[in-house]
C-alpha cells in the first residue's frame, strides 16, 4: 500500500505528547483581549490536550506518522 498522507492543516494546529496525547494552543487569545480577565487570558495560555475519543480518531486519520 502506499504511504498515508498527514492531513496538513492537523499538523500545523496539533501535535503529540511523548505518550501519545494530542495537544493544541486554545482559542481566543488573538484580539479583542481588553474584555478578558487576566486569570482567564492565563489559562487560555497554556497547552490543551484533547479528550481521549478524539485524539484516537486524529491520530488514526490525520496524523498517521505523528
Amino acid at each position: 500500500m502506499p504511504k498515508m498522507k498527514t492531513k496538513k492543516s492537523a499538523a500545523k494546529r496539533l501535535s503529540l505528547t511523548g505518550t501519545g496525547k494530542v495537544k493544541y494552543k486554545k482559542m481566543n487569545l488573538r484580539h479583542i483581549l481588553t474584555k478578558r480577565s487576566a486569570k482567564r487570558k492565563m489559562h487560555l495560555r497554556q497547552k490543551g490536550i484533547l479528550a481521549e475519543a478524539d485524539a484516537a480518531k486524529v491520530r488514526k486519520q490525520m496524523l498517521p506518522y505523528g
